[in-house]
């Protein structure tokens, strides 16, 4: 498989994080410092951040990042609260960070809108980003060669992945993005054939991009094999506006944000 770096994200990436690092304007002397994870903000956090600062005139001021860059920021002070769809290690535990789960989010097989290719089974999915099949045709789906688009192996799109789906094995790919989120992008603009993950709540925000079934199940289904949990990350018990924040999210107004992401809220 080449390893080649996906040049149009990793530039956009650069726009990205110069855009989004400045706050968001309100009316209002307080601003909570907000680190939030790629495919959370992808997923919804434009509609929650918006109602956030209108119903408690807080400004943030944000950051946007993979899940691992979210939490150290936290871990050096220079955040005030992360997002994350990974699982804290020992070590960040031991440093007084908390995770305060609030979304249970499935983890999306996605293709390019034309590839035939409706449905996959678990074990089909692990051949294709084990790279032990090359051609759609191996799979029940035309004569086509398969692009594996991933994303950086820093993100929790890739951690979650490479340990539900791969049990641990190695993800191949034949380009990688550096923010989950931009394998949508690459998705969109790569020749038919090409084939990703990401979170459904991202998905959703780009039609364009299609979503393949696992084992006949549609992600949403109760019984749908691969979820990712995102987590508002802490140091310590959350007080002030960090607590106000947390508090917004597991709001009735919060939830009714998640689930009209195809998002389940967790109580």
């Amino acid at each position: 498989m080449k390893k080649s770096l996906f040049a149009s994200c990793l530039m956009g990436v650069g726009f990205l994080v110069l855009s989004l690092i400045v706050p968001m304007t309100a009316a209002a002397s307080q601003t909570l410092r907000y680190s939030a994870s790629a495919q959370v903000f992808e997923a919804f956090e434009n509609a929650r951040l918006n109602t956030f600062t209108q119903d408690t005139g807080i400004a943030i001021d944000l950051f946007v990042s993979s899940s691992q860059s979210c939490v150290y920021r936290l871990l050096q002070d220079m955040t005030d609260v992360a997002s994350s769809v990974r699982p804290l290690s020992q070590r960040e535990k031991n440093f007084g960070l908390e995770a305060i789960p609030f979304a249970k989010d499935p983890l999306a097989v996605i293709t390019h809108q034309s590839t035939p290719v409706d449905t996959l089974t678990t074990e089909q999915l692990q051949m294709l980003f084990s790279g032990n099949v090359v051609n759609w045709k191996e799979v029940g789906g035309p004569d086509l060669s398969v692009t594996l688009v991933v994303p950086g192996e820093q993100t929790g799109a890739h951690k979650n992945f490479r340990r539900q789906v791969m049990r641990h094995n190695d993800v191949q790919y034949d380009y990688m993005t550096y923010t989950s989120t931009r394998v949508l992008e690459a998705i969109e603009s790569l020749p038919p054939g090409a084939v990703s993950f990401i979170s459904r709540g991202a998905q959703i925000t780009h039609p364009k991009v299609k979503v393949v079934q696992i084992d006949g199940k549609k992600p949403g289904d109760a019984d749908y094999p691969f979820y990712q949990m995102f987590h508002l990350v802490t140091k310590g018990e959350p007080v002030g506006t960090v607590k106000l924040f947390v508090d917004f999210t597991k709001s009735d107004k919060g939830k009714a944000l998640i689930l009209e992401r195809g998002m389940l809220p967790v109580q």
